[in-house]
């Protein structure tokens, strides 16, 4: 069996665990099995490489944070490696540029184009444990490549399909997929699994324990993920295809996300084409639009359009919304901060009723105000002040009783 293994920050944060990480994938070779390891770079360490090149430019070309920013993972491989062959084992830590990660050109977000994973190939088929440097890529022109915070996950699942591996492992700090976030909610329980369309929502929704892109991979080309802990042997929470008794359940887990900024453009002249001009110009900007609601005033001249970012992108969307909105004749642009978005996630929703009305009856029994809705199939999403977020999330876990899930 072909096991990939991807380790994040925490898994690998100093040498001990990186010996750790060792051990284990050692134990998983001994099994029988040929295991492929991602990493993370070391916890802590990106960041110190960001405030570096910020001490040096308060404006670094993103291509050069790129080459910067993939060092971290680079080495991690290279320890790991090393540990690795310390339990008798052969290793080789690879790069993305040696893995054959071929992505497109856009800088600190890139997308997997292909991966040619030759010399893995070529290494495994002598026996070797392969390890490699998470979060990168290359473009056809040879320029280092990053795909974005929480990109190992991505390069982990990408790398199982290239490889056409049995199993992705995702070792992170939690032994699972939890239906709230333990910390907020003590008695949240761990999924034994959960489907891909959920994972999605609940990933895409601010649950941290995978990368949204990762999981969007995985259930295109259905690819077996398990989350687990790097810190004990309890079995994870496998991610996997819907199934009957999915269904059964109306509410999986409960997301929250408090990194949202809201963007509120008043006055705008309600005519067709406005909201293609103001959202074509943020896209232009690579920034993902989340939540959008828009209020027609009563005469019908004007409108208002509210919007959520991602709040590491509040202040770029600030000024091209402030740009866009003096061209379109709007009478100004308000920016809030301080929300959060609350989201309650099932695939049983499509065959239930009522659980919107549920979840709005239960925030407002507690004082807690809707600024916006958002709404799928399988989930429902409210924006609130970040000042309720602890409060929602605890009365809404009790109100779809998901600790008896």
């Amino acid at each position: 069996m072909l096991v990939v293994q991807k380790y994040g920050g925490t898994s690998v944060a100093n040498v001990e665990r990186i010996k750790a990480v060792a051990q284990r994938v050692a134990r998983t070779v001994k099994e029988g099995h040929k295991v492929v390891v991602v990493v993370s770079a070391m916890a802590g360490e990106t960041d110190k490489l960001i405030n570096l090149a910020h001490q040096i430019s308060s404006n670094p070309s993103e291509r050069e944070m790129d080459l910067l920013l993939s060092s971290g993972e680079r080495v991690t491989s290279a320890l790991t490696a090393m540990a690795i062959e310390g339990h008798g084992y052969k290793a080789i830590a690879l790069t993305g540029r040696q893995m054959g990660i071929i992505t497109d050109a856009v800088h600190t977000k890139a997308k997997i184009e292909k991966i040619t994973g030759e010399k893995a190939k070529k290494a495994l088929g002598d026996n070797y444990v392969v390890v490699i440097a998470g979060f990168q890529g290359i473009t056809e022109t040879e320029d280092v490549t990053t795909l974005g915070r929480g990109g190992s996950d991505l390069s982990a699942v990408a790398i199982a399909h290239a490889l056409n591996a049995d199993l992705c492992e995702i070792y992170t700090d939690v032994d699972g997929v939890y239906t709230a976030d333990p910390r907020i909610v003590p008695e949240a329980k761990k999924l034994d699994k959960i489907s891909y369309e959920e994972m999605l929502e609940l990933a895409s929704l601010g649950s941290k324990v995978l990368q949204t892109r990762s999981v969007e991979f995985a259930m295109k080309y259905g690819v077996p993920v398990v989350v687990r802990s790097s810190f004990n042997d309890n079995p994870g929470t496998l991610v996997t295809k819907e199934d009957e008794d999915m269904e059964k359940v109306v509410v999986s887990g409960i997301a929250h996300d408090t990194n949202q900024a809201k963007i509120t453009v008043m006055g705008v002249p309600d005519r067709p084409g406005i909201a293609a001009r103001l959202f074509k110009g943020i896209a232009d900007a690579n920034i993902v639009v989340d939540m959008i609601v828009q209020n027609i005033s009563s005469d019908g001249k004007a409108t208002d359009i509210s919007f959520t970012v991602p709040k590491t992108d509040s202040k770029k969307t600030l000024k091209i919304t402030e740009d866009i909105a003096r061209e379109l004749g709007a009478k100004g642009v308000d920016l809030r901060e301080d929300i959060s978005k609350i989201s309650i996630v099932g695939v049983g929703m499509r065959t239930h009723s009522g659980v919107a009305a549920q979840m709005f009856d239960t925030l407002a029994r507690h004082g807690v105000n809707i600024m916006a809705i958002s709404t799928s199939e399988i989930k429902v999403s409210c924006l609130i002040d970040t000042k309720y977020t602890e409060l929602a999330i605890r009365v809404l876990h009790e109100t779809f009783q998901l600790a008896g899930a």
